[in-house]
């Protein structure tokens, strides 16, 4: 007699895929709540206990772990010392393991969830029993997603299922296991605030496949992270079609920026730098100047709000062409106007901590680090001219320092009365960003303030900048010719301050 093992936390589906193998008549064993759900189904089932002569013990922690059930999965049908050996332990052959684990994932989303209740829905038996049905997949047909129930079943109704089919079965069912132990390591990391371990395990599950990747030749996929957080694989879409790619990339640009600031804000980001950024009274008001900030740029570009969206904001955030629109919340208003602009993609996302690391690919590899968390404290500020800073322009600085780190390097922002007016990204020289900040911003500059997001190698930067008319300036500092710069800010009458930390964005 054929035999199959089923042994699953998520129920959807196995009465039928266990009524459909009974039918082609398989012996079914089970454990714990799975065999009480066949049983009450009608199902003839058999517990494991029945199978390794010992019961279930230290509250289930204990009961498929053993020769009976391993053996039956382990054996090579091809060898006949296995075959033998199973004969003389009167152990019996199992050919379908049907098995997901513990909802490790859900227990460590609750709120107020223990360590305890945590590390009891570490499942041991399930990932055994998974790897060693995996491992024999030639002799063995392993099952870890109930959607496969159906392609497995119609296979076997044809007369057995494809060597091709068990290798994609245990393809499935190795990086089940692997993503489930990346999720118990990141939880276990947090816990002891140690994420540089001598491993690090990056695990995702797909979202979706995207049409393409950065251009159109390009396959993608979107992963989210195992681990349970607030990030963007987490935003409810509440409008409009699949987020490309870019949009993806985009989006999390957007949403980082939007949440540093406290007044109600917009960000406006263009391949992944903010071409407007403003706060304001009102949200209405915030994106109205973060739009006017770079109109041109702001075309088809993503907008991200820090706070619920109103109908009047609505109204006009949806007016120009625009990508993705990201906020925490929004009105029933708000959402109704948005979902007149079919392509326009509508995300809600709960403000939340920032996640702890970042992580970039190279060949062969990939690097992680802490994030750019680090927020200008004024008390640590080294004020380095004759001309101290306002009051006033402490807060456009403060400002203008918040953006210039979310700008890809070398970075220049010009910014007055909480709104950026020019924006110089991503140059191979400091000067050529400035040069393109301070142009951008135009007749606007006199009396703006400008941000640095590293040190001035040269001096020329503050020429330039009190050519525009900027009064006063944020950078890091350190740098050999820092008196060349401090000089030029002097004869100007330019206010400038040191921050003593560097935001280069790669």
């Amino acid at each position: 007699m054929k035999r199959a093992l089923i042994s699953v936390s998520d129920k959807d589906g196995v009465v039928e895929f266990a009524r459909c193998l009974e039918e082609l008549g398989y012996e079914i064993i089970s454990t714990g709540g799975t065999y009480r759900t066949l049983q009450e189904a009608g199902i003839a089932v058999k517990p494991v206990a029945d199978i390794t002569g010992f019961p279930e013990i230290m509250d289930g922690r204990v009961k498929t772990l053993h020769p009976g059930i391993h053996g039956g999965i382990l054996a090579r049908r091809d060898v006949p010392r296995h075959m033998q050996q199973l004969q003389e332990n009167q152990i019996a052959p199992i050919d379908v393991v049907a098995v997901n684990l513990y909802p490790f994932r859900q227990t460590i989303s609750k709120p107020g969830v223990t360590v305890e209740e945590a590390i009891e829905n570490i499942d041991i038996g399930g990932p055994s029993m998974v790897r060693s049905a995996a491992k024999n997949h030639q002799d063995v047909v392993i099952v870890v997603k109930p959607e496969h129930y159906p392609l497995v079943l119609e296979e076997l109704k044809k007369g057995g299922v494809s060597l091709e089919m068990r290798r994609k079965l245990a393809l499935e069912a190795f990086s089940h296991t692997a993503a489930y132990d990346s999720m118990i390591a990141g939880y276990l990391s947090g816990l002891n605030n140690s994420y540089f371990n001598d491993n690090f395990i990056l695990a995702g599950e797909k979202v979706y496949e995207l049409r393409y990747g950065e251009n159109p030749h390009q396959k993608a996929c979107f992963y989210r992270n195992m681990n349970p957080g607030d990030g963007l694989a987490d935003a409810r879409v509440l409008n409009g079609k699949e987020l490309s790619y870019n949009n993806i990339i985009d989006t999390e640009a957007a949403w980082e920026l939007v949440k540093e600031f406290s007044d109600p804000a917009c960000v406006i980001i263009k391949h992944t730098n903010p071409c407007g950024t403003a706060v304001a009274n009102t949200l209405e008001e915030a994106f109205t100047r973060a739009f006017a900030a770079d109109s041109v740029s702001a075309y088809g570009g993503i907008i991200a709000f820090n706070r619920r969206v109103d109908a009047a904001t609505a109204r006009k955030a949806s007016e120009p062409f625009m990508e993705v629109i990201i906020a925490p919340a929004y009105d029933d208003e708000a959402l109704k106007i948005m979902q007149n602009k079919k392509n326009l993609r509508v995300l809600e996302l709960p403000l939340q901590k920032n996640q702890e690391l970042t992580v970039k690919t190279v060949s062969g590899g990939f690097v992680i680090q802490e994030k750019d968390l680090d927020a200008m404290e004024p008390d640590k500020l080294q004020v380095v001219t004759e001309a101290a800073p306002s009051p006033e322009q402490l807060k456009e600085l403060a400002f203008a320092w918040k953006i210039v780190k979310h700008v890809k390097s070398n970075a220049i922002v010009v910014a007055r009365d909480g709104m950026s007016l020019g924006v110089g990204a991503g140059q191979m020289n400091r000067v050529g960003s400035a040069a393109i900040a301070l142009k951008q911003a135009g007749d606007q500059a006199r009396g703006a303030v400008m941000a640095s997001d590293a040190f001035f190698p040269f001096k020329d930067t503050v020429e330039m900048a009190a050519q525009s008319g900027i009064t006063a300036i944020i950078q890091p500092g350190g740098s050999i010719r820092d008196e060349e710069s401090i000089e030029e800010c002097n004869r100007h009458g330019i206010a400038m301050v040191f921050t003593g930390v560097r935001h280069f964005r790669h």
